[in-house]
């Protein structure tokens, strides 16, 4: 069976939310992606256009995170946004939300539209994302034709020169199968050790600096890890809250769920499906997750038992 994609390149996004989590700053969470896409569906769906989504992927070609490091400071600041001035001429107060400028593609794995439905889909995708949706809370300002595709090997070229995201949360596994606790088999994969060996030479100290990750293969391959936020664990019983946006749906209250990413380049994919997300829902452990479902980290997931 053929896989029908569709394409949205370059989608150029100003003030995304980069705080993910109440303990990351960076990319935009996973669900930020997956419910753009999710919105998009649906207002297809509310122009009579069946189309279903089913797997969101997304490539990261430019990403300016607005934080400022100036001159022998130690750590980033936010780059706030000024309010406008109140009655008495100051500034009033706020909460200081951590900014993004983003350039990605998204790649969309979808079903239940005919071949002559095809131009009337790219037309009101295009038309809904200029006038109706945002994504990661950031505004649209522009991206490339919306286009489809059957093959693979035929769209990974325009996704170039670009980062997939990809789930490496069987790293987390297998660290936390070792005894290391979860936030430290976090840090075991972020943290960056600094090393100096001293050498003399011809009567002169030199001291030579050394930077290192842990490798994130089992080739010593060191990959550009980062901390991603997938999802929601429930740490509530389902009820009834005063003053809920949906009065029909059960509240409960959630903390997030973090877990490891890997920036993959584009061109060492070979199948639609290393770079699709889903949502996954896990009544048992109370888990509303974002997840990737590659052979081989589900080999990997199902050998440990999960």
């Amino acid at each position: 069976m053929t896989d029908k994609m569709l394409l949205i390149p370059h989608i150029r996004i100003q003030n995304a939310n980069a705080l993910s989590s109440p303990f990351t700053i960076g990319f935009p969470a996973m669900t930020a992606w997956l419910g753009a896409m999710h919105a998009l569906q649906r207002k297809l769906n509310d122009k009579r256009i069946p189309i279903r989504f089913d797997g969101v992927g997304v490539v990261s070609h430019q990403f300016d995170l607005q934080t400022y490091k100036g001159p022998g400071d130690f750590e980033y600041s936010i780059i706030g946004t000024a309010n406008p001035l109140d009655k008495n001429g100051e500034r009033p107060s706020f909460i200081e939300e951590a900014r993004c400028h983003i350039d990605a593609s998204l790649v969309v794995k979808y079903d239940r539209i005919d071949k002559h439905q095809e131009a009337e889909v790219l037309d009101n995708i295009a038309h809904l994302l200029y006038s109706q949706l945002k994504v990661a809370g950031g505004d649209i300002l522009g991206f490339g034709d919306p286009q489809l595709y059957r093959d693979f090997n035929m769209l990974k070229p325009n996704l170039m020169p670009g980062y997939v995201l990809i789930e490496r949360r069987e790293l987390m596994i297998e660290a936390m199968q070792q005894g290391q606790d979860a936030l430290d088999a976090l840090l075991d994969y972020l943290a960056i050790h600094h090393n100096c060996e001293r050498k003399t030479l011809n009567g002169d100290i030199q001291v030579d600096w050394k930077s290192e990750r842990k490798p994130s293969g089992n080739d010593g391959e060191r990959g550009w890890i980062i901390p991603i936020a997938t999802g929601f664990h429930g740490i509530s019983e389902l009820g009834q809250a005063k003053n809920q946006r949906d009065p029909e749906t059960p509240h409960r209250f959630a903390e997030a769920v973090i877990t490891l990413g890997e920036f993959r380049m584009a061109y060492r994919l070979e199948h639609i499906e290393d770079l699709l997300w889903r949502y996954h829902y896990d009544a048992d452990n109370q888990l509303y997750v974002c997840r990737q479902s590659r052979k081989d980290s589900q080999m990997l997931l199902e050998e440990r038992g999960f």
